[in-house]
């Protein structure tokens, strides 16, 4: 726990309400939603501004107090749960959309923005912002920078590396630094924005940020083609990226995850397809048009036997809505539900689903595969009991020989959830020892003391010994 002149110092820096210390507060901040995952942090802090954040850095570092910057908690490799105990940083008040650049087309926002909220006022004024993460609607810009988070839309637009332009950091020494800005071109140095995405909180905290936008597409489309076969759905999605055709979705889901979402969502969904493909396009109403005339024929001619497009915009929403409610309605079926994300080239999906099937029948688990076919990002969701050991036992061996699959067929064990904790074990099956040693070095140099979000990433390292104690 933190002894009374450190909590002392919190209070002198954001005022007592801002600092969270009561063990009932502090659970709600043990977890995030990755299940089977729990620790409890010493305090709870919400600061108000970044120097705020800087001073409370400063001597968390003098100190040696683990820091865990967390947004929403909707991280799914237990990347904001505070194994370590230490500081959970909230960022509650710094929730604000700073500026709306229409000359330069960038938003700039602070940490605590939900991305839904981005969305939605970019496009008051006729502009995008592409990353669209299935917890967009309460996911916050921090996390999806930290965790360099994909969405349905990355097939054509990218992940939200692609979009961050500009950072302000507090690093772990209190220093505040900018990285990037709003020039299209910018070569002076290192790329330390693009270092400081996806680092999952461990090189630096995040207090603002400034995205580029594009015009927002005319129009869109939405398309289900339904298949009695994996391979017939795989070998479409590669015939469409063949034809030099890049949809702005390209989703997947097999049967059993299929049958799930439409006992949740009751749209008319055909339970009786093996696979389905949701194909969206935007852009301009010719193009539109044309490109989902090809798809619709790509599609006929590599097994679909149903092709149909939406015929109004709410049928088209109804049909996305429930693909973003997956992992919801597969959520209903048993206490705990884990859902991975092992990405391959998209000419080997079919391979990769056929391994997660036999694999969950080798073990006697509940696997159900959606995600994103288009960038070969599969997510295989496992239905279990994390009070039934024998079964979660059968579960991580499950998942080792999948990542382990993954990494054989090209791939990669993660393609938007990060590391975290979740991962420490497989990440040398991607990087190797000479590339985590290489991480290693780079977050020796940026946070010697080892306070920013530490465990994360690599093999559990030893507890921090912090200087603080009981009073």
């Amino acid at each position: 726990m933190l002894n009374q002149e450190i909590v002392r110092k919190f209070y002198d820096i954001v005022e007592k309400e801002n600092v969270v210390i009561d063990e009932a507060s502090l659970l709600a901040y043990s977890y995030d939603s990755t299940p089977q995952y729990q620790a409890m942090p010493d305090a709870v802090i919400s600061p108000r501004n970044t120097q705020e954040v800087a001073d409370i850095v400063s001597v968390c570092n003098q100190y040696k107090i683990p820091i865990v910057p967390r947004g929403s908690g909707t991280n799914l490799c237990a990347g904001t749960t505070p194994t370590n105990g230490g500081i959970v940083l909230l960022f509650k008040h710094m929730n604000q959309i700073l500026e709306i650049d229409e000359e330069n087309l960038t938003i700039t926002v602070q940490p605590g923005v939900f991305t839904k909220e981005i969305n939605d006022r970019v496009q008051e004024v006729g502009l995008f912002y592409p990353p669209d993460p299935g917890s967009m609607h309460i996911s916050q810009i921090g996390g999806n920078i930290s965790e360099n988070s994909g969405g349905l839309r990355g097939l054509k637009y990218g992940v939200t590396r692609d979009y961050v332009m500009g950072l302000e950091v507090v690093l772990a020494n209190g220093d505040i630094i900018r990285t990037g800005g709003k020039l299209a071109k910018d070569v002076a140095g290192y790329d330390l924005t693009r270092l400081i995405v996806g680092s999952e909180g461990t090189l630096g905290i995040i207090t603002e940020a400034t995205l580029k936008l594009i015009p927002k597409p005319e129009t869109k489309k939405t398309m289900l083609a339904l298949y009695s076969d994996l391979e017939s759905a795989a070998e479409s999605v590669s015939a469409i990226i063949a034809n030099r055709i890049i949809p702005a979705t390209l989703e997947f889901l097999d049967q059993a995850t299929l049958k799930v979402v439409e006992d949740f969502a009751k749209i008319g969904l055909p339970t009786e397809a093996k696979a389905v493909l949701l194909i969206e396009q935007d852009g301009a109403p010719e193009i539109v048009e044309r490109d989902m005339k090809k798809i619709a024929k790509l599609c006929r001619e590599n097994g679909a036997f149903d092709v149909s497009v939406a015929k109004t915009e709410k049928e088209a929403e109804e049909l996305t809505a429930a693909r973003r409610t997956a992992l919801s309605a597969l959520s209903r079926l048993k206490p705990t539900t884990i859902l991975e994300d092992a990405t391959v080239p998209r000419s080997e999906i079919a391979n990769m689903v056929r391994s997660i099937t036999e694999i969950a029948d080798k073990y006697q688990l509940t696997i159900c595969t959606f995600g994103h076919a288009g960038d070969g990002n599969l997510h295989p969701t496992c239905l279990t009991d994390a009070r039934h050991q024998e079964e979660i036992e059968r579960v991580d061996k499950a998942f080792a020989e999948i990542f382990e699959k993954a990494i054989e067929l090209g791939g990669t064990i993660t393609g938007e959830h990060g590391v975290g904790v979740m991962k420490l074990p497989y990440l040398h099956l991607k990087v190797g020892k000479a590339g985590i040693d290489v991480m290693r070095q780079i977050k020796k140099a940026l946070d010697p003391n080892n306070i920013l979000n530490p465990g994360k990433i690599f093999v559990q390292e030893p507890k921090v010994e912090s200087r603080v104690s009981e009073q």
